[in-house]
């Protein structure tokens, strides 16, 4: 038998940085500020209502699209937010976790040899998925310490073959929120050059200091150009339901469906329906639920400073870059990922596991999560204060 080779997208990749960095926490034993998942579960009436589902309502195979109770919460949810008017029958669809929502939109509206602009810093999915379509990625970075939107290079990108951008904002890692204008620039880019513009918006609900999230579907003509995404997990703390929603017009989502049908068909109807209820819950839950994210992103940033780490501004999303060059060390952010892990018991995320090729300044940066218990949050600082006192 010949040797066995894989895809070679997914053979000559390695195990993505959270796999890696967990399986180092659990081998020390560290606490992990690394991956964004919250230490405690979403709120029990959401999920009670999905427990009550799983044994009074159907188990069978929901309609591909999603049951008609989250279509319509979905379309009441843009509505009330953002004014943003959707046919929950015809534009919304439910996807196993916004990754699958991704992955459903890439592969239905990307053509092999369509370019596709990307924004660095990158959720480790976005590439795989764009060349796993045939797309041609077309790389833009912004950069720490200021994350700054480099328009010139970004216009630059765009070409009669551009069919589709990406924008993440709140954005992971750089907890980065767009404001007007730079919203505005990329939709006049959109418009001017007939391109798709997917948004992934999952962390719509942690934007901090008074900011307001603003979908680019809301801009003047964008509406018809837009696909939205968002997340039960980010909303509702419940990241393993993998339970995300798609916006777009009729249009875009024909082939959308089509992409979504061949991958998974259909997302567990009963989880549906929580999340049904949680979208429909009033804006108090919503506004509280800012306000503590806030309240923690507060803290961990006042330990990390008190560490000695270069903090940078944490505008939203669960994330807090550092530049950790201030403590002493002038090695790259992987190797001092690994020093902390061993000497302090505290894991984070390099920086430049989101961005491809050279270091374009990205290397002294590491990521910590802040949706985690404050005894824990305080227990690694504690830990970081002894592991770098001088």
């Amino acid at each position: 038998m010949t040797e066995f080779v894989g895809n070679p997208l997914f053979a000559s990749g390695g195990i993505t940085i959270f796999e890696v960095m967990n399986e180092l926490a659990q081998k020390h034993q560290a606490i992990n500020l690394g991956q964004g998942a919250p230490d405690t579960d979403g709120p029990a009436d959401i999920r009670e209502v999905a427990a009550k589902a799983t044994m009074e309502l159907s188990n069978q195979y929901p309609p591909l699209a999603g049951v008609p109770e989250l279509l319509t919460a979905v379309a009441d949810h843009n509505k009330r937010f953002y004014g943003i008017d959707v046919d929950p029958k015809t534009e919304v669809l439910v996807a196993v976790g916004a990754t699958e929502g991704l992955a459903d939109v890439i592969l239905g509206l990307v053509a092999p040899g369509d370019e596709v602009i990307l924004i660095e810093p990158l959720y480790d999915s976005y590439l795989p998925i764009v060349k796993l379509a045939g797309g041609i990625p077309k790389l833009v970075r912004v950069t720490p310490p200021h994350w700054d939107l480099p328009r010139e290079e970004l216009a630059a990108a765009f070409s009669e073959k551009t069919k589709l951008i990406l924008v993440n904002s709140p954005q992971n890692p750089c907890s980065k929120v767009y404001g007007d204008e730079e919203l505005q620039f990329i939709a006049d880019l959109c418009i001017k050059h007939d391109v798709i513009a997917l948004c992934d918006e999952v962390y719509e609900h942690l934007v901090f200091d008074g900011r307001k999230h603003k979908p680019l579907m809301t801009f003047p003509g964008m509406h018809e150009r837009t696909v939205r995404i968002g997340s039960a997990g980010k909303t509702f703390s419940l990241t393993g339901w993998k339970i995300g929603y798609v916006t777009a017009c009729a249009r875009l989502m024909e082939p959308i469906k089509k992409a979504h049908q061949f991958l998974v068909f259909t997302v567990p109807p009963a989880l549906q329906h929580g999340v049904a209820f949680g979208l429909n819950k009033e804006d108090a839950y919503f506004e509280n639920f800012t306000a503590e994210m806030q309240a923690k992103r507060d803290y961990l940033m006042k330990g990390l400073k008190e560490v000695g780490f270069d903090v940078l501004d944490s505008q939203g999303t669960y994330f807090i870059s550092c530049d950790f060059r201030p403590l002493g060390y002038d090695c790259d952010d992987v190797e001092f990922c690994q020093i902390m892990i061993k000497e302090a018991g505290v894991v984070a995320i390099p920086v430049s596991a989101f961005y491809q090729g050279e270091d374009g300044g990205v290397r002294h940066f590491v990521r910590f999560c802040f949706c985690k218990e404050e005894a824990k949050m305080a227990e690694a600082i504690e830990r970081m204060k002894k592991a770098f006192a001088k």
